[in-house]
Parts: C-alpha cells; structure tokens; sequence
C-alpha cells in the first residue's frame, strides 16, 4: 500500500477548500483517506493554513510521500 499525502477538495463550486489527508494512492482524489492531517483555505486573505506537523512528521517518517502542492503548502 503506497499512502500519499495529498490535498482533497471539499466545498461548494467556484469556493474550495481543501483538507490535508493521508490517503492510499490508488483511491480517487475526494474517496477513502486513512487520517486527517490539516486544512487549506486558498480563499481567504490571507491564505489560513492549519497543519498538523506531530502527525505529518508521523507519516512521512513511516513512509508516505507527500505530494508537490502538500510539501510547499507545509513549508509555509
């Protein structure tokens, strides 16, 4: 089982929001995650970002990979 870390989109159309989850790379994009690790907002000013980094760190260090757009998002 490959986990990623990886953004799924919630909200409604043309207002997203998005929750960092650790999810199993062969499921779809908003389908079964294992666990919630934060969220993502884009549409606020400024940006509000909320990341869990116990639980990221968690995971990364048992194998998951986090995706481009989750690793610069963590960064911040």
């Amino acid at each position: 089982m490959a986990v990623k870390i990886r953004l799924r989109r919630m909200g409604a159309k043309k207002n997203p929001f998005y929750r960092i989850v650790a999810a199993d790379s062969r499921y779809p994009r908003n389908g079964r995650f294992i666990e919630e690790l934060g969220y993502y907002d884009p549409t606020q000013e400024p940006t509000v970002v909320k990341v869990d980094k116990e639980k990221v760190q968690k995971w990364i260090s048992n194998g998951a990979i986090p995706t481009d757009t989750v690793k610069r998002i963590i960064s911040i």
